[in-house]
């Protein structure tokens, strides 16, 4: 069994920007105020498929799932911003950044329907989370603090699915991304992102060339970049591990799918729950080894009940490649005795 342990060591890794000075973006991200409107960021050029050219578009081999939403993930850098960078390739942003990530499911007509942006602002003070829900005709995004639903038919393997698409609120959004009661970015990880403009990418490695050490992560869909076990570890780490980390919301589950896990049972292997309830469905572990159908693990994340399914938040339904991934990965583990 692989888990992967904490460093401790760390490096800095800088990343020179534009040398465009402050301007009005820079402000708005830093400013006491959270603007009502997207386009004060100036993050977008008229609408969401024009983004900014101080953005640094990106993606993630093993994303996190949202209801089969597409995602469009930016990084914006205040003038002269330096970025540094932890053993664990985990990127660490000045005061002033942004990161920007559009949800949305294709067009009839091609391209992207965006349903909203959600921002992270770095300020002084620390991060802030903010939804931003983009206006029928398109041109900008408003503010909603306090989230809201917007109905949505989507096509999935020829099936189209009509949901109530969630759009988080301020609360929901501190709840993924809260570590210890601050709120810090969960995705830009080295090894799990990929750069969509190769500058990008060289020169980060330019400025570090520790990261290129890092080997990336397994892809949780191609079986060639890695183990199942390694794949499925890595699914659960970004689907699950925000709330499961010994500083997450779901720290006293005693279940740590973060990657800090030391030994099989913090993994939820052969580890009954702490609290019996409606959510086990009498099951007795998170991971009955070599018994998908006995694992708490797979019956939650099959779930669509709000009282039982898992994650949490930010989906209505099942991602089903990503179970039965979940469930070849508990099948050949060896059974235990009874």
């Amino acid at each position: 069994m692989r888990f992967i342990l904490p460093f401790i060591a760390c490096f800095a890794a800088a990343v020179a920007t534009s040398a465009a000075p402050a301007d009005t973006t820079d402000g708005a991200v830093v400013g006491q105020e959270n603007p009502p409107a997207l386009s004060a960021f100036g993050f977008f050029e008229g609408n969401a498929s024009n983004p900014s050219a101080r953005l640094i578009p990106y993606q993630l081999r093993t994303p996190l799932f949202s209801d089969y939403a597409v995602k469009e993930r930016f990084i914006y850098l205040p003038a002269q911003g330096i970025v540094s960078a932890d053993a664990n390739g985990k990127l660490i942003f000045p005061v002033g950044t942004a990161l920007i990530k559009n949800f949305g499911y294709p067009a009839a007509s091609g391209g992207l329907d965006v349903i909203e942006t959600r921002v992270l602002l770095h300020k002084s003070q620390g991060w802030v989370a903010l939804p931003y829900v983009w206006r029928a005709d398109g041109k900008d995004a408003d503010l909603r603090v306090g989230g809201t639903r917007v109905p949505v038919t989507f096509a999935h393997q020829g099936i189209k699915t009509p949901i109530s698409y969630a759009v988080p609120n301020k609360n929901q959004c501190k709840q993924c991304h809260s570590s210890a009661n601050d709120i810090l970015p969960i995705g830009p990880v080295w090894q799990n992102m990929e750069f969509l403009k190769k500058g990008d990418q060289q020169r980060l490695l330019k400025m570090a060339p520790r990261l290129a050490d890092l080997k990336p992560f397994a892809r949780w869909d191609a079986q060639s970049s890695g183990s199942l076990e390694e794949r499925a570890q890595e699914y659960l780490k970004v689907n699950c591990g925000h709330c499961h980390a010994p500083k997450g919301s779901a720290s006293n589950s005693g279940l740590f799918l973060d990657g800090s896990a030391r030994d099989p049972a913090a993994f939820g292997i052969g580890k009954r729950p702490v609290a019996a309830g409606r959510a086990s469905g009498d099951l007795d572990f998170i991971i009955a080894p070599g018994e998908p159908d006995k694992s708490i693990l797979v019956k939650r994340m099959e779930s669509k009940d709000p009282g039982i399914a898992m994650p949490e938040l930010g989906r209505s339904t099942v991602h089903t490649e990503g179970v039965d991934l979940l469930r070849q990965w508990i099948a050949a583990m060896p059974a235990r005795s009874h």
